[in-house]
């Protein structure tokens, strides 16, 4: 009987004296109490609810250091290591979790397709859905504020800069040779289809410290990581045939596009401004497998693709048309990992090789050449919270240019350069609340060329002022080696250099959204030579430079009519340079002070049709007259160009679909060709450069076969 006496009086005080009371109280970072936060000693049972003013109280048994968590929804949690014994009741501050979709997101000089972002201004299929823009990538780029209509050339302008100072990079790896090889004021295309790609990141300027080596613009495109099920594409046109594959196992998939385009039929039906031997006929293919590991994704991206044509080109400076043919072959491969190292610690890395080959014969010259570009990059990312995250990486370019030029009746003539460029950029993402962030950078690169290191530093910040809206702005040192047809002639080339300043406002809900941006760059070290073109006897310099500044905006609605989806874009640029050839700081010949465009999509049910309606204007751009006193006083009339497109939906896995560009047979005029000597009377004679044709045409049909048998294809078209 005294042995269970003293055993219960035993448990009696270990229960009395045994226990800890922990208490205290949880709020946010003002000060204001959270009710029904969760906290709990990791490993028991033990814990409490706090009440409506914040405060909480639990008994407890444990003992020695424990670890005390605090939870709550919107919230960070808090994890916080006590010694039982010591405790002593504490205010605990939750912060606001940054990672929810309502925290603010920096949107200066920055375009997005494909994510939940709001910076997202573009859709993927918005690409080759938009009327005139023909599944052209840069096409459709254009409709965006920002960009300039240089319909002579077919690439990508961006506020003020020419289209070599944009760089493209897929799945983080750049693209040497983005664009198809083609003649004197014939406009080119992309290389690459839209149909592999998830998403596309737009910079118009103050991009990240991740890339360089561009002036004026990055444009990313993200290949898609999975595909969702098995699935063939069939495309007959009237500029070709085009076959697709998609073959998805367990852990990897792999999908494969082809195509061949031979111009000759259409051009018989379709009347030409060109003069054509051997219209373009193109054969071109670009693949992806992927693999996915346990902690990360393989990519392995290849492209190919062979070109030629033949025509017949009237200059003013001779009597007779000059011939110029083309063969082009361009290979690229991109392999590139993505993955995490630790729970916090994530890796990218990738490589890339570029291969171009032209032959060209211009009457009875010749000129092959080719590049090879490699690139190597690695980059780590450490998340030390959802607050503050750390991006350092380097990488390595290599590129080697090669050109013959063989005069009818001389000797050949042999330039070329080669250039290997090292570079390392580290950048901070950093979350002071859901309505504050900005990002630090700085990236450092040294171009044998140039044998110099940069030093380039990269600034952006956002502030959101409510629930929809938020201000941001960008700033951003950026340097790039000049380009190929001054270093093959001339090696001794500094950097050209400028400077972003980017103010961006942007509203997004619900459907809608709106962008307003202004901007000014400040170049310096830009190019000059001497002579009509750049060529071998030319003396060059970086005693070029020049500025740009403007105003952006956008809107785009498809919430306010059922079925309808728009968007409109306006830009004003105000930009001079004294650089290349020019005799002083003027507007550049690519440049349109007012820029406008509207895209309408519209879904009919009864016809079971998607209607789609771009239109695009641009205000005169300047030329040199010679038989004027004042250099470039010349400007060509507006650009105007109405396209249309509709697709019908013949059945639930095939489509038909028309579209026409320039639907009005506008007789646009992007400058003239002046003669290199006066007439008898002393004046300079001239031809316009126009279009290739008032119109161009499409017709194709389109089938897909896939696993759900409802796949179709008008989301890409």
């Amino acid at each position: 009987m005294k042995s269970i006496l003293r055993i219960f009086i035993f448990i009696l005080c270990y229960s009395t004296f045994g226990q800890t009371t922990i208490n205290g109280k949880v709020e946010d970072e003002k000060g204001r109490p959270i009710a029904a936060a969760n906290v709990f000693i990791v490993g028991t049972y033990d814990g409490a609810i706090s009440d409506e003013i914040g405060n909480f109280s639990f008994i407890t048994t444990a003992v020695g250091t424990q670890k005390l968590q605090i939870s709550f929804l919107a919230y960070e949690t808090i994890n916080y290591d006590f010694e039982i014994s010591n405790y002593q009741p504490i205010t605990f501050k939750l912060k606001e979790n940054i990672g929810n979709l309502d925290a603010v997101v920096i949107s200066a000089g920055t375009f997005k397709a494909g994510d939940n972002s709001k910076v997202t201004a573009l859709k993927p299929l918005d690409i080759v859905t938009t009327a005139g823009s023909a599944g052209n990538i840069i096409a459709a780029l254009e409709t965006l504020p920002g960009t300039q209509t240089v319909g002579e050339s077919g690439r990508l302008f961006v506020r003020g800069g020419e289209s070599d100072e944009t760089q493209t990079y897929v799945d983080g790896i750049r693209v040497a040779q983005p664009y198809g090889a083609t003649a004197n004021n014939i406009p080119t295309r992309g290389r690459f289809s839209p149909f592999l790609f998830k998403g596309i990141t737009f910079s118009t300027g103050g991009y990240s410290a991740e890339y360089g080596d561009a002036l004026s613009s990055v444009l990313l495109l993200n290949t898609i990581d999975e595909p969702e099920q098995n699935q063939t594409d069939v495309s007959i046109m009237t500029v070709g045939v085009g076959l697709g594959k998609t073959k998805k196992w367990e852990k990897s998939s792999f999908s494969v596009n082809t195509s061949y385009i031979n111009l000759a039929p259409y051009q018989l039906i379709v009347p030409q401004h060109i003069d054509w031997n051997k219209p373009v006929q193109a054969i071109s293919g670009e693949s992806v497998f992927r693999y996915k590991f346990k902690s990360g994704l393989l990519k392995i991206y290849g492209a190919f693709d062979y070109s030629t044509f033949d025509l017949n080109q009237k200059d003013i400076n001779f009597d007779e048309k000059v011939r110029f043919d083309l063969q082009n072959s361009n290979f690229y491969l991109n392999t590139s990992y993505k993955g995490n190292l630790t729970d916090y610690m994530q890796i990218q890395t990738g490589l890339s090789f570029g291969y171009s080959k032209n032959d060209i014969g211009i009457s009875d010259d010749k000129v092959a050449n080719n590049e090879r570009a490699l690139h190597y990059k690695i980059k780590l990312r450490q998340s030390f919270s959802n607050r503050f995250k750390l991006n350092i990486g380097a990488e390595m370019f290599h590129t080697n240019f090669d050109e013959k030029f063989t005069d009818f009746g001389t000797n050949p003539f042999d330039y070329g350069y080669q250039n290997n460029v090292v570079a390392f950029f580290s950048e901070a993402e950093i979350f002071l609340s859901k309505n504050v962030a900005f990002n630090l950078g700085l990236r450092s690169s040294n171009a044998s060329i140039v044998d110099e290191f940069t030093i380039e530093p990269r600034f952006s910040f956002a502030y959101k002022v409510s629930e929809n809206s938020q201000f941001s702005m960008a700033y951003g040192n950026f340097n790039q080696t000049a380009k190929p047809d001054y270093l093959k002639f001339a090696n001794h080339l500094n950097y050209e250099s400028t400077s972003h300043y980017i103010l961006n406002y942007m509203y997004n809900k619900s459907g809608k959204m709106f962008r307003a941006e202004a901007y000014f760059k400040d170049y310096d070290n830009l190019v000059k030579y001497d002579g009509t073109q750049p060529d071998y006897t030319s003396n060059y310099n970086n005693k070029g430079f020049g500025y740009a500044k403007g105003l952006d905006l956008f809107w785009r609605d498809s919430k306010t009519i059922k079925n309808l989806d728009y968007w409109i874009s306006y830009s004003f640029i105000d930009s001079e340079r004294d650089y290349k050839n020019y005799e002083s700081q003027v507007t550049p010949s690519f440049i349109a002070t007012h820029n406008f465009s509207i895209v309408t999509k519209y879904w009919l049910d009864k016809l079971k049709s998607q209607i789609g309606v771009t239109y695009s204007f641009n205000s005169g751009r300047p030329y040199d007259n010679p038989n004027a006193v004042e250099f470039m006083n010349g400007k060509t009339k507006s650009y105007n160009n109405i396209s249309l497109s509709w697709a019908y939906l013949l059945s639930q896995q095939k489509i038909l679909y028309f579209s026409v560009s320039n639907i009005a047979g506008s007789s646009n005029v992007f400058g003239y060709q002046y003669a290199n000597s006066p007439d008898l009377a002393g004046q300079f004679q001239r031809q316009a450069i126009t279009q290739t044709a008032d119109r161009f045409f499409f017709v194709g049909f389109f089938w897909t076969i896939s696993d759900n048998k409802k796949t179709n294809n008008l989301d890409n078209l």
